[in-house]
């Protein structure tokens, strides 16, 4: 397994953690860390089934406040969940849009929005 911390191409298993998850030891950075390291996963005392609800719901426009009292997860652990998944798919689409290669791009919905509202306080003045 590559290190996910310095991407070390080879790890070694470093026993178990006490929820029974794998550990990995890292040889270059002298650093452990398990299989949920950088995931949605990793620290939460939450099942992955209570996190695909919470982000289902959150996907589906429920408020937040509405997703904690239905899933019976605390009003922050339900934010925390969000602002971590919000993370992840940053990077991915971060990740996803710097390989496109492309020499021109198209902004039309952004400039007819940036027209509108020059005629609209236009009008106003």
């Amino acid at each position: 397994m590559e290190c996910r911390l310095c991407g070390h191409p080879s790890t070694h298993k470093h026993g178990k953690a006490p929820n029974g998850s794998q550990r990995y030891f890292c040889p270059q950075c002298k650093q452990t860390f398990n299989e949920r390291f950088d995931t949605l996963y990793y620290h939460r005392h939450v099942t992955p089934e209570q996190i695909r609800q919470v982000l289902q719901a959150h996907s589906e426009g429920s408020s937040l406040r509405g997703i904690s009292r239905t899933s019976g997860l605390a009003y922050n652990t339900v934010v925390s969940i969000v602002r971590a998944a919000s993370v992840q798919a940053q990077l991915v689409h971060n990740a996803e849009v710097q390989s496109v290669l492309t020499e021109e791009v198209s902004a039309d919905e952004l400039w007819s929005f940036v027209a509108k509202n020059k005629s609209s306080a236009s009008q106003r003045n």
